[in-house]
């Protein structure tokens, strides 16, 4: 089976919605202003992207970082489609701006579901769930809970697009099946995952929460079954929403490890050099290095980064047009960077291995992310606590009431907020306790880093 372009952007939205006619914008320019509007996405301004808790307000967050994902990956996007579009091959009433639209929503939610701490709050979360947090998985199905035990930003972030966000466990966003789709970029679930069954050893993109949903985007929008439960091929724009996310990291990790003093421009200049030959527009390196000498280090990554991201984003749309077929047939197994030329690919590997190595190794890095391990541990502890209490409450009859501790804590979480089948007489579609938890890491991965800090504080005693 291979996957067509009529198919795989499907504007109808989650649920089997019809799409909605608009004069000013399409369903993709609708799905970019859900994102831009919701709670989620404006909280990502306070969320680590790389340095928790950043004092220098130059430095990336998760909220700027995704904006400025966002833009490479609209420009891909539209190139794609430009390309397409001389190939014939866009289905009948898409333009190539509809494929920087989808390409653009599915990159400013590509992090929507990251906790506080970025990937340090993820391995908070997992590592609490396998010490003093397993107590609270008795009951739960094995896929449950691997759910928790290996907490996924990406599986979360689907959560919150398709099941929380503006319409909870109605559709959340409510957004078209093909700009769901692209935002998928592991569409599998853990255990085949952690049985080596799958291209990526530590990564999936689906809860047991959101099967259901998942099986319906990929049908909607005709993604391949491959051989295996709950595992379809990757809609062929995910690996656009994937590279733009790839050029960022590769640019702007390094920009704020100059910005902060742990790398030098000597050191970034080398490692981005060889792309420079690939530009045209530069004319001679010694015109560039003139014009670099009259500006300071800190303001020398803006002479670079527009012309750089250029010759990126034409490797990588030249890279995807040789290999549309192979997309289609979902035979692509690793990421489309890995297919551009080689000065491109060894430029971003370089820059991102630099960062892996200097940037991500700081002390105070270091010291903000054991500080994590404890701030959500407090959290976890008390609100996993309630949500166990709260449903023990509902389902045994027993009428034993809610510690006091744990009724304060429901009121923080929103008793209303719970999945509404924990509350009917309806079968839920997961364990009782699962769909619980959930809603704690809902409502604990969805904090900025500054309230975990300060409700980790409240909840300890020492806050103000």
């Amino acid at each position: 089976m291979k996957m067509k372009w009529n198919t795989l952007l499907n504007s109808t939205q989650l649920g089997d919605r019809p799409t909605k006619k608009e004069n000013n914008r399409s369903p993709f320019n609708s799905d970019h202003d859900k994102i831009i509007f919701s709670g989620a996405f404006r909280r990502l301004a306070r969320k680590t992207q790389v340095h928790p808790l950043a004092t220098n307000d130059h430095i990336h967050n998760r909220l700027t970082h995704s904006l400025e994902v966002a833009c490479v990956g609209r420009s891909l996007g539209i190139g794609i489609g430009r390309a397409l579009q001389k190939k014939d091959k866009l289905p009948d009433g898409i333009q190539p701006t509809d494929i920087g639209d989808i390409v653009q929503s599915s990159c400013l939610a590509h992090d929507i579901g990251n906790p506080p701490f970025g990937h340090t709050g993820e391995e908070a979360i997992r590592h609490w769930f396998r010490h003093d947090g397993s107590k609270y998985l008795a009951g739960l199905l094995p896929a449950e809970q691997h759910d928790l035990l290996n907490f996924e930003g990406n599986a979360q972030g689907l959560r919150v697009l398709t099941s929380f966000e503006y319409h909870p466990y109605d559709g959340g966003m409510r957004l078209t099946y093909a700009t769901l789709a692209s935002f998928i970029k592991y569409p599998w679930t853990f255990l085949p995952t952690a049985e080596g069954k799958r291209q990526k050893s530590n990564k999936y993109g689906i809860f047991q929460s959101e099967l259901a949903i998942f099986h319906e985007i990929a049908k909607s929008v005709g993604l391949k079954k491959l051989d295996g439960d709950d595992w379809y091929a990757r809609h062929p724009l995910a690996y656009l929403m994937e590279a733009a996310d790839d050029f960022c990291y590769g640019l702007l990790d390094l920009e704020d490890g100059l910005e902060m003093g742990i790398l030098t421009w000597d050191e970034i200049y080398r490692t981005l050099k060889p792309v420079l030959k690939n530009t045209g527009s530069l004319g001679s390196s010694r015109e560039l290095e003139d014009n670099m000498k009259r500006v300071s280090d800190g303001r020398k990554p803006s002479l670079l980064r527009g012309k750089i991201i250029d010759v990126y984003i034409k490797a990588a749309t030249k890279a995807f047009i040789d290999n549309e077929k192979s997309f289609l047939s979902g035979k692509i197994q690793g990421d489309l960077i890995s297919l551009c030329s080689g000065e491109v690919k060894e430029s971003v590997l370089a820059a991102k291995k630099m960062a892996k190595d200097k940037i991500f190794q700081h002390p105070r890095k270091v010291e903000l992310e054991i500080g994590a391990y404890n701030v959500m541990a407090t959290l976890l502890e008390i609100m996993c606590c309630a949500a166990e209490e709260w449903v023990a409450e509902g389902n045994t009859g027993s009428g034993e009431p809610l510690s006091f501790r744990s009724k304060r804590a429901i009121t923080l979480l929103g008793e209303n907020s719970f999945h509404p089948l924990l509350k009917s007489e309806d079968e839920p579609p997961n364990t009782p306790k699962y769909l619980a938890l959930m809603r704690v890491i809902d409502f604990i991965s969805g904090m900025t880093d500054h309230y975990a800090t300060y409700l980790a504080k409240q909840f300890s005693g020492v806050g103000k």
